[in-house]
């Protein structure tokens, strides 16, 4: 049952990307030209995730466990080390240069549009980077 409510929050997930506009680069990077043609369409978005965010996760924490899981994950660390630093910032680089990040960029390989693929195959091969280099010692 897990699997089918995160494939059915996927899909709503992707369908919020299309209707506010998301999927699009243009849209991302014209927020981030605030001395051009500014686009405030992605504040719209932060600003009714963090509002949402903000009554529905504190709902949820009161609760002993999730409906699907035995337990809630939720993270632990509260340290910013330069792993942290270091990703975010080349995170931050590719969003703000590409207009796109990874939520966005796999709803767009439904286009087959050759920067998504590209987009995504380095999403996947940046990961496995890591994992051969970090997590395997």
């Amino acid at each position: 049952m897990g699997i089918v409510l995160s494939f059915i929050v996927g899909v709503v997930f992707s369908v919020g990307l299309v209707i506010s506009g998301m999927t699009n680069p243009k849209v991302v990077t014209g927020f981030l030209d605030v001395f051009g043609q500014w686009n405030a369409a992605l504040v719209f978005v932060m600003a009714g995730a963090v509002i949402t965010n903000l009554f529905l996760f504190n709902l949820i924490k009161k609760k002993n466990k999730p409906w699907f899981s035995h337990k809630f994950y939720l993270p632990t660390a509260k340290n910013i080390d330069k792993k942290l630093v270091v990703g975010s910032a080349i995170f931050g680089i590719g969003w703000g240069v590409l207009g796109v990040c990874p939520g966005p960029g796999i709803v767009n390989l439904v286009t087959g549009e050759l920067w998504a693929l590209i987009f995504v195959g380095s999403m996947i091969l940046g990961m496995l980077i890591h994992k051969i280099t970090f997590e395997s010692k």
